[in-house]
């Protein structure tokens, strides 16, 4: 197929279906915090199961991707059939939390195990809509994100809707979308039209995409990015607990209001995949990190503030933390080679989160021995990082 050769009309219709899907197995990863509190109250886990929970989840995702990117999985297979195996899979998982007498370590183990197959859901979601746009990925994985973020906060609405409802509803609903959402992918949406399928596995590919500069540029841009982003998601429940005890509000929602929050940043992905068409996916991400940076160096002020303008600072976070995670996985998947697309996702991917899993474990140590109120300011590093990385010249 020629480089001028148009997006297929099927394209448009299959994207809606990818963000469906995409929207309903994220939904995952986050089941285990809209619940930790009745977790913790449960089972008497103690006061930093939270970040454990949130850390476990990231360290299978990270395992998953690893894997997935050295056997080449989503190149050499059918991206998918894949993808509804392992929200069928990912979705059991979940489901493992509803049995009887569980303690730290079989929670732990069982969020790992939820990671590990979200690693054939995200990066694998991202790689059929590449398949399917050889232009206008960024406008197309804005969409995408803009999915996952709703797929990442659903757990807080789901829990603030249902206040007389067990804990257990959670995982139940979780659950059924995500195997509704993989079973329903792989029925409507077949190999794309730009695939090129890798026939072999070569484990020198996660570390050859590397020799692109460009790829160099928006891969470290993205990890700076990624030092940032599920820190602030694991911990604005708590960000809203701390503003209401130092306030003496009265009780908040705070599961609706996390989701709020979170879920801003749908919005924000799908308008820079917007702006993007116009100015360049590059443009978008600096300014998203630029934004959200300066949220970050911000947040030990942000507690003073009326809770009208609290909210609003933190909706602002929340849209511009996740506006360039889109845009710079297009530039990532623009600048590997077609056949290896998959892998050069996941493997950043997989980079992307070990980053935060040392974010998480630092907020979370700032949060309960260290100074509360600054907590979130160690974030701030990524975002400028992730700036410079992006302007800097390669020799």
């Amino acid at each position: 197929m020629s480089k001028t050769s148009k997006i297929p009309p099927k394209a448009n219709t299959i994207l809606p279906i990818i963000v469906a899907a995409q929207f309903a197995c994220t939904s995952l990863w986050f089941a285990g915090n809209a619940v930790s509190k009745d977790l913790v109250d449960l089972y008497q886990l103690g006061e930093g199961t939270l970040g454990h929970l949130t850390s476990a989840v990231q360290f299978g995702f990270i395992s998953g991707t690893l894997v997935f990117a050295l056997l080449g999985v989503s190149d050499r297979f059918s991206p998918s059939r894949v993808f509804m195996v392992c929200a069928l899979l990912g979705a059991t998982a979940n489901l493992l939390v509803l049995l009887p007498d569980q303690g730290l370590t079989s929670l732990l183990l069982i969020r790992f195990a939820t990671g590990f197959f979200l690693a054939g859901i995200y990066p694998v979601g991202m790689k059929i809509a590449s398949d399917y746009h050889e232009k206008g990925l960024g406008k197309a994985l804005g969409f995408l994100v803009g999915a996952l973020v709703l797929g990442t906060a659903f757990p807080h609405l789901v829990k603030s809707i249902g206040e007389g409802l067990s804990w257990q509803v959670v995982f139940i609903c979780t659950s059924a979308i995500s195997a509704l959402g993989g079973v329903f992918l792989f029925i409507t949406v077949p190999d794309g039209p730009f695939r090129k399928a890798s026939v072999k596995i070569d484990l020198r590919v996660s570390l050859d995409v590397f020799k692109k500069k460009d790829f160099r540029r928006a891969a470290f841009g993205y990890f700076g990015h990624m030092w940032e982003l599920y820190a602030f998601w694991a911990f604005v429940p708590a960000m809203f607990a701390r503003y209401q005890d130092s306030h003496s509000l009265p009780q908040l929602n705070i599961s609706f209001l996390s989701f709020i929050v979170i879920g801003a940043g749908a919005f924000s992905c799908v308008t820079g995949g917007y702006i993007s068409a116009a100015r360049g996916s590059k443009l978008v991400a600096q300014m998203a990190l630029t934004i959200s940076g300066m949220c970050c160096i911000s947040s030990p002020l942000s507690y003073q503030l009326p809770f009208a303008l609290f909210i609003v600072f933190l909706l602002i976070w929340g849209a511009s933390v996740v506006a360039d995670s889109p845009q710079f996985s297009t530039l990532v998947a623009q600048s590997a080679p077609k056949e290896n697309t998959g892998t050069a996702l996941t493997i950043v991917n997989c980079l992307g989160f070990s980053i935060t899993i040392a974010s998480i474990e630092v907020v979370q140590w700032l949060m309960y021995h260290g100074s509360p109120n600054l907590a979130l300011l160690a974030l701030a590093p990524g975002p400028v990082l992730g700036v410079l990385a992006t302007v800097r010249k390669d020799k």
